[in-house]
């Protein structure tokens, strides 16, 4: 599922004032980070993650990678922080703008 602009700008608007509840540390990106996220976007849906890893291209790879592996959709990314929405499928809580 792609989102749209008008739908990630709602999505921000929704994030901005989320604290980021997983973090990448110094070992990078491991399979408990990647089961952290599937929980948390389990029971949230939308979700800050602080990464404090490397450059700025090692970043967009590990949140790239993270998006992939856990089925979600990678929003933004400011700085080390980055925002992940993914739609609960039994009830969802959040509801998005027509595209």
């Amino acid at each position: 599922m792609a989102l749209s602009e008008r739908q990630k700008k709602h999505l921000r608007r929704l994030g901005h004032e989320l604290h980021p509840i997983v973090l990448v540390g110094q070992k990078g990106l491991t399979a408990g980070v990647t089961e952290e996220l599937r929980l948390a976007l389990d029971h949230h849906e939308l979700v800050k993650l602080r990464a404090r890893v490397g450059n700025r291209e090692e970043r967009d790879a590990i949140l790239a990678e993270l998006a992939r592996a856990t089925g979600s959709e990678f929003v933004y990314r400011i700085g080390n922080v980055g925002l992940f929405y993914k739609k609960n499928s039994k009830l969802p809580k959040i509801l998005l703008p027509d595209s």
